[in-house]
Order: structure tokens, then sequence, then C-alpha cells
């Protein structure tokens, strides 16, 4: 069921999503050669624990053992923060990051590079951030979720790349995952109907290689069948009532 937040639930949810990229802020601040994803999950639990009210939202969701999701190049989502996972001059690392603040959360990722990376590595950065922006630039009263989902692959595929289609996008409110699904492909004017008041994560997952993945033996590291490199880039936002883009909700003011 599709739910419609109240404009006091987008605030909390806003501020929440304050939180969110203030943490990914610090966690960019730290990424560099020789650090471990345990070093940054504890980093960025004890930070998010810092604000009154708020946690994280992956510790424990469906038994998720940590704050960060932290993937690591041809992981393309939901890789373990370990202490034996250090990083490395020419790394792409994904951080996928959620708040649940007053009983709402709010969710963002973005992918850094480790030290210098290669020319491709950064060509993927930067189309991966254009496919989010394009993405959220459909999500508009009156559009619909195939909007988003067309214009996401569109720039991802027409810059040669493929998106992942196991894996979506989704509502996010009071449960971290709601509907609807928001997947990165699709078809213009198909799928729900956005009306003012839902609040959507946007999140595209693209592929150097093929759209094909699998999942490791930990049961949460999801890579690229292939072995290519992926990127990961995420807003929570919420619609608007006149029409226009969005709210996005996981900024710094």
């Amino acid at each position: 069921m599709i739910t419609i937040k109240s404009p006091r639930e987008i605030e909390t949810m806003a501020a929440a999503g304050r939180i969110v990229a203030e943490t990914l802020a610090l966690v960019a601040s730290q990424v560099r050669p020789g650090v471990s994803t345990e070093q940054l999950d504890r980093a960025a639990e004890d930070f998010i624990r810092s604000h009154p009210g708020a946690r994280p939202s992956f510790k424990g969701l469906y038994d998720f053992p940590a704050t960060l999701c932290t993937s690591i190049n041809q992981e393309v989502v939901h890789g373990i923060p370990s202490a034996r996972r250090v990083l490395k001059v020419g790394d792409l690392l994904s951080v996928d990051v959620g708040v649940w603040l007053d009983g709402l959360h709010a969710d963002s990722a973005a992918t850094f590079p480790v030290g210098k990376v290669s020319s491709q590595a950064e060509r993927l950065l930067t189309v991966t951030q254009e496919a989010l922006a394009a993405g959220v630039a459909q999500a508009r009263s009156g559009n619909h979720v195939g909007d988003i989902g067309h214009a996401v692959q569109e720039v991802a595929e027409g810059a040669g790349y493929s998106v992942v289609r196991e894996l979506v996008g989704h509502g996010i409110g009071s449960a971290f995952h709601e509907d609807p699904q928001v997947p990165n492909y699709g078809k213009p004017k198909r799928g729900p109907r956005l009306m003012p008041g839902m609040t959507l994560a946007i999140e595209p997952m693209v592929n150097a290689g093929g759209a094909d993945i699998r999942t490791l033996e930990d049961k949460w590291t999801v890579v690229t069948e292939d072995g290519s490199l992926s990127a990961h880039f995420e807003h929570t936002v919420a619609i608007l009532d006149d029409g226009g883009p969005p709210r996005v909700l996981t900024t710094v003011d």
C-alpha cells in the first residue's frame, strides 16, 4: 500500500535526511587508502547516535549486522563492513546509509573514489550521478513510476552501461521499504501515478558491464556476474503538489 505523508511527516523525514547526508559527508572525509570499512561503519554509527532520537535504519533490518552497506568495486550493494576490508588506491566504495528518527526513515547512497581512480571509473561515477538526477527530475506529481525508471535507463544505457534490474528503489516512511517499487528501467506513463505526499528512495545501480548480478555466500553482498565495476547513488525525495521537481530530503541545508 502506498502511503501519503503529511507535511509534518515530511519535515521529520527531512530532519532524518539531513543526518543521512551529514553521515555520508563524514564517511567521504575518511575514505582513503588503508582505512577499513569497519572503521567507517563505527564512525557512522557513532555520529548517527549522537543525534537525540536517531538510530541507524540498517542495523538489525532483516538481521543486517551493520550501520552502513559498504560495497567495493564489483560489489553492487549490501557489502558488510569488516576490519579485513581495507581500502586501496583505485577502489570504488559504494556507501548506503539510512536513519530512523521519530518513527520515520530516510535513505541515501553515494559511491566514492579511493585516491586516484581510472578514467573509466570516473566516467561510471559521473554517469550514475547523472542517471540519479534524471530520475529525480521525473519524480513529480502527475508522472508515473515508469517515468523515473525510463529516465534512469536512458542515461545509463545511453552511455553504454547497464542498470541492475533485480534490485529497485522503493517507497519509504514509517517502514524502510514501502510501496511502490521504483525500478531503474521502464516505460513512460506506466506504473503507479505519483501523487503529492509520496516519498520515494530513487537509487540507480549502474554496471560498467552486463546487468546480471549474484549474491555471495554471506547471503548479503551482491556482485556483478561478470566482475565489472558498479556504482550506486541514491536520494530520498518527496513529491510536491505543484507539479514541479520533488523535494530532495537527503541533503544538508
